[in-house]
Formats: structure tokens, C-alpha cells, sequence
């Protein structure tokens, strides 16, 4: 069976049951609870700034729905798998935005950055409706210290029009759109991640950004590490060959997702059945000193689940401290001395994985 099939037949599966989970729930969570926010220092394109997070729920990523969605997003089990009216969404954002002005005052902030979520395209209006969408961004332009303002959409959202209407909103910030290509490799995205991006959408959606010059919208693309079926030594290097032909289509950041096992995805399948582990951190690491050194935009290496079980791992000695130095290089952009050096005696298991890899025949690499 194909990738694509099995994949949505989980998909539908784990949708089923999270649908039967809750019907059988008397007290049905509100819409609200769906909904969440945050905020912490965070690297800016020319500065270390404040950024605060806001996840909203809307109805549910179409591709997910349609295809069965990417082989490692979890996204569409958190979202309340119904339509939600325009107004309802509007009062969501609106009380998680004041929770976080409640927090902290945003003027003592002198760059501050806000990331939204929603559980597929920002852009997508049977997702976010063009009213939502204005209002939100009206919302942020009250505040001259928001400097840039970041959502997430599929190139088939992507349009002139729509960047234009919402670019004049916020006209003296930066709008960008995170674009999740995951890798240049087209075989992979297709056929490992069942992504339904093709190069050819991916290059057309950033010329239509970079096109645009009456406001400052740029791209962004997200990179996968380690899909399912791909070495590790092969991962690597395709994340590093991913970041040079992002920079050449002309996105202006790069931000890597190494791989996190999330329940109700082909991805859990697999590593529940020693078929699939995620990235060694040593890995990450690779990919940071290889794109610091020879693609020269932003760069952030995604930190979340690392040392956990389901997560990017080492071993106990090391996965915090390089946890916690990755964060630095993030903040820093660029590679901190101690990162650059450090070893530890895990390091030569990592190293025997990728040199015998081709031997062996798996994508497994157990760290035990």
C-alpha cells in the first residue's frame, strides 16, 4: 500500500475516535479551551525581542481532512473538528490576546514579534474568515513596537491579493508567511511526508510574496528533520541542501522542525513499532554548523520535545546542556563556542549510526 493511503486511513481513524471521545464527554469542552498563548524572548530578524504565541481553533486543516494531512502533524487532533462561527473566533482571539497584555506591559517592550497559529492556513479563508483576519490585524497595528507579525499558510492560499489587503493593515511591520516546504527533495515531501506541495507552488508562492513592494512581506520556510523512511545520514544532509535552495527561491528565514512522534500520525506507527526514531540531536546540531557556515539568512533550530522519549535524543548526560545551547545559537545567530567543541561519549554512537547506516539498510538507529 502506498504511503498516502495508509496515511489517511490513520488519519480517519484517529479522527473517528477523537470525534467518539467526545460525544461520549457530558460536559463538552468550550471552544475557548482550544485555544492558547504565550510569550518569551525570541530571536527577531535584527534583534533578541519579546514574542508572544497565540494558537487559535478553527474548523481543522482542509488537507488534513481531504488527504489525511503530513505523516508527522498532529495539528488536526487539537482543533474542535467543527465549523466555528466568525464572531466566536473573534472573541477567542480576543480574550487570549488580552490575557497576554494582562501579563506583561507590551510598550516596556521595544521589538516585540507575534506568531499565530491555527490548525492548518492562516490564509485559508474557509479557516480564518477575511473579517477575522482584518480584525486581528487591526488588533496588532495599534501597537508600533509590534514588529513583525508571522502566520503560517500552503502556497495554494497564497495570493497577491489577499497579501495586499492584509499587508496594508499592518503597513510599517514585517508580514510574514511561514511555508511548510520541509525539504527541496520533492520524492520526500511527497511520498514521506505527504505534504501536496510541489517545488513548482513553493517557488510561485515566494515570487508572488517577494513581488510585492509596497509592504514588507517575506517568506519563510519550514524545514522538516528526519522524515519517516529517510536515513538519518540522508536527513541531514537533506536538511542542509533544503536551507540552499530555500535561499534561493529567496525566502528570508529558515525555521527547522526536527521531527517530534505525535499520536494519531503515520509517524507514531511506525515508531511504535521500532520502524521510525526521531533525529539525534547530534544531528541538529550538524545541520546548525552547516547552515550558520554557508547559507547566510536567519536560522532557527526548533528546541520542542527535545530529550523526551517521543522527541529528538542523546542520552541523560548531554540533552539538556545542548538543549539549552541550541537556544543560545537561536537567540545569537550564530554558534557558540562551548556548542562548537562540545562532545560527549554518546557522540561515537551517533557516528558509527551514520557511517553504517547504508550497511545495516535501516532508517531506524535504535539510541539504546
Amino acid at each position: 500500500m502506498k504511503v498516502q493511503t495508509i496515511n489517511k486511513q490513520i488519519r480517519e481513524h484517529s479522527i473517528e475516535n477523537i470525534k467518539n471521545k467526545r460525544d461520549r464527554k457530558k460536559d463538552k469542552k468550550p471552544l475557548q479551551a482550544y485555544a492558547a498563548s504565550w510569550a518569551n524572548k525570541d530571536r527577531l530578524y535584527d534583534c533578541v525581542g519579546y514574542t508572544i504565541f497565540i494558537v487559535l481553533p478553527t474548523s481543522g486543516c482542509e488537507w488534513a481532512t481531504k488527504s489525511g494531512g503530513c505523516t508527522m502533524c498532529s495539528y488536526i487532533a487539537d482543533s474542535p473538528l467543527c465549523e466555528i462561527d466568525d464572531n466566536e473566533l473573534i472573541e477567542i482571539f480576543d480574550n487570549e490576546w488580552k490575557k497576554q497584555l494582562e501579563k506583561t506591559d507590551i510598550s516596556s517592550h521595544e521589538n516585540v514579534a507575534v506568531k499565530l497559529f491555527v490548525s492548518g492556513s492562516f490564509l485559508n479563508t474557509n479557516e480564518v474568515d477575511e473579517k477575522v483576519q482584518e480584525h486581528i490585524f487591526n488588533e496588532f497595528n495599534k501597537y508600533d513596537n509590534i514588529k513583525e507579525v508571522i502566520v503560517e499558510s500552503k502556497p495554494e492560499y497564497i495570493d497577491e491579493d489577499s497579501l495586499k489587503r492584509l499587508g496594508s493593515i499592518i503597513p510599517d511591520k514585517i508580514f510574514e508567511i511561514g511555508i511548510g516546504v520541509e525539504t527541496l527533495n520533492e520524492d520526500t515531501r511527497l511520498n514521506k511526508i505527504n505534504k501536496g506541495i510541489t517545488n513548482e507552488s513553493f517557488e510561485k508562492s515566494v515570487n508572488i510574496i517577494n513581488n510585492i513592494k509596497e509592504y514588507d512581506i517575506r517568506a519563510k520556510a519550514y524545514l522538516l528533520v528526519k522524515p519517516i523512511l529517510l536515513p538519518e545520514k540522508k536527513a541531514i544532509q537533506e536538511s542542509i541542501d533544503s536551507a540552499k535552495y530555500a535561499k534561493e527561491v529567496g525566502v528570508k528565514r529558515l525555521a527547522y522542525c526536527p521531527a517530534t512522534v505525535h499520536a494519531g500520525t503515520l509517524m507514531d506507527y511506525l515508531w511504535k513499532r521500532g520502524s521510525y526514531n526521531p533525529p539525534w540531536i547530534w544531528s541538529t546540531i550538524e545541520i546548525i554548523k552547516q547552515v550558520r557556515k554557508n547559507v547566510d539568512i536567519p536560522m532557527i533550530m526548533d528546541t520542542a520535545g527535545f530529550g523526551t522519549r517521543r522527541g529528538p535524543f542523546n542520552c541523560k548526560k548531554c540533552n539538556s546542556k545542548l538543549k539549552e545551547l541550541i537556544i543560545e545559537s537561536n537567540l545569537k545567530q550564530e554558534i557558540p563556542k562551548e556548542l562548537e567543541e562540545f562532545t560527549c561519549e554518546c557522540k561515537s554512537k551517533w557516528e558509527a549510526d551514520l557511517e553504517f547506516e547504508d550497511v545495516l539498510n535501516t532508517t531506524t538507529n535504535p539510541k539504546t
